[in-house]
């Protein structure tokens, strides 16, 4: 697909209300984390950005957000220029310099250590990861807690890049800095806030079974 073709690939159809829409599943997934949560807007990218990431992308950024798009999207210029159409983001070639690092798959991920981490006066300024996980399937129980989880949520990860857990671990000690994320898959959101406590699902069992031996 031609740049110029891309440039008239529809956006939101009714871009205030869509927009707002796509939000508010934004809100409601970083708010209730990782708990889907139904976007209920469709629109058509060019390939291979899926449907609901780039949804979240033109719900999310506009030409304040600079923009990394993973090898496999800049290799597809219709890509960068229908964000830039319907957004006006620019697109930028290093991972740290991104507002918003969008990734088409799980295995396509930067390490979280290379996005930008925000400072404990600007927090604000970390970066948001969106990764399209359609077709992903779940690779390791996991156990989060924290805000916006009643007591404890069990998880399957999908989704989630290789060795992820322990960066994520690293990223969430950092807080108030640190990096959010976004699971974008089929017509669903899920949301990871840098407040949320990810654990191997094994060591949290074994960990709760040798304090109710201690509590004994």
């Amino acid at each position: 697909m031609s740049t110029s073709v891309a440039h008239r690939t529809p956006g939101f159809a009714h871009p205030v209300r869509d927009a707002q829409q796509v939000f508010r599943a934004v809100l409601e997934a970083l708010a209730r984390p990782t708990t889907a949560q139904p976007v209920g807007v469709v629109v058509e990218p060019p390939a291979p950005l899926g449907a609901t990431a780039g949804a979240v992308v033109l719900a999310l950024c506009d030409e304040q957000t600079p923009v990394w798009l993973d090898p496999a999207l800049r290799a597809a210029p219709a890509v960068g220029a229908w964000i830039a159409f319907h957004t006006g983001a620019r697109v930028v070639d290093e991972p740290g310099d991104a507002a918003f690092a969008v990734v088409s798959s799980p295995s396509a991920a930067p390490s979280l250590g290379d996005l930008a981490q925000g400072t404990d006066e600007e927090p604000h300024r970390s970066a948001t990861l969106v990764i399209d996980t359609s077709g992903a399937h779940g690779t390791q129980a996991l156990v989060a807690t924290g805000p916006g989880i009643p007591e404890v949520a069990t998880w399957d990860g999908a989704g989630l890049p290789p060795g992820f857990l322990a960066q994520w671990q690293a990223n969430h000690a950092l807080f108030p800095r640190g990096v959010d994320v976004l699971l974008a898959a089929g017509t669903t959101v899920r949301g990871l806030p840098r407040t949320t406590a990810l654990s191997d699902a094994h060591e949290h069992a074994h960990e709760h079974a040798d304090d109710e031996r201690g509590d004994a």
